[in-house]
């Protein structure tokens, strides 16, 4: 997974004075968790604007001021409900050696035969949460909708992956393919052409005529 460096300066005071000061200064305060205690630390805003605003899934590489670096991923975040600015963040430190939890976008491939014919694409989760080592954590979840007709479900355990494992039930639905008002009007091309119909019982009764 792709990781995004981010320069910071430890904070000394965490009171509700000195984080007030930090945000009047363009400064976000964040806190990183996971180690043995919490690391106090801020950085501009303007710093989080390639790991926050985008659908794209991310580790964050912490270098502080004093020479301390922390590998972490992005736990949590807050905004300000009317200006949408930061407020506060938090992070939560990697190791090698132990499974993380992260959301995860999905990435959808293929020309869906039901959507060519008519249907259309309902997309029921464009991320999903996966626990892994931080080593075995995707960029993306790659989700093939080629073989998908018009009625049909793309399921969670289609998608499954020796690298990580999904924090969802089995039954969780991905995407799927619906009837839409102008694939009603047509018959429906989902099934195969090629395919030999059975002679009816009238079909049988005309030809002894014949």
């Amino acid at each position: 997974m792709k990781s995004i460096t981010l320069n910071g300066s430890q904070r000394e005071s965490v009171g509700k004075k000195a984080t007030k000061a930090l945000r009047n200064a363009g400064q976000v305060p964040c806190v990183l968790y996971g180690g043995d205690n919490p690391v106090h630390f801020s950085a501009p805003e303007l710093a989080f604007s390639k790991l926050v605003y985008t659908p794209n899934a991310h580790t964050v590489v912490i270098e502080l001021e004093n020479g301390d670096t922390y590998n972490a991923i992005l736990q949590d975040i807050q905004f300000h409900p009317v200006t949408d600015n930061i407020l506060h963040i938090d992070f939560y430190q990697l190791f090698d050696n132990k499974e993380v939890t992260m959301e995860i976008p999905v990435q959808f491939t293929g020309n869906s035969r039901g959507v060519r014919n008519g249907g259309v694409l309902r997309k029921n989760k464009r991320s999903l949460r996966v626990k892994a080592l931080p080593g075995n954590l995707p960029d993306y979840i790659e989700a093939d909708i080629t073989d998908l007709k018009i009625g049909n479900k793309l399921y969670i355990t289609a998608l499954d992956s020796e690298d990580f494992k999904f924090m969802h039930p089995d039954n969780t639905v991905v995407c799927q393919v619906r009837r839409s008002r102008a694939s009603m009007a047509v018959a429906d091309d989902d099934e195969d052409e090629d395919e030999d119909v059975p002679a009816t019982e009238t079909d049988d009764v005309a030809a002894v005529k014949e």
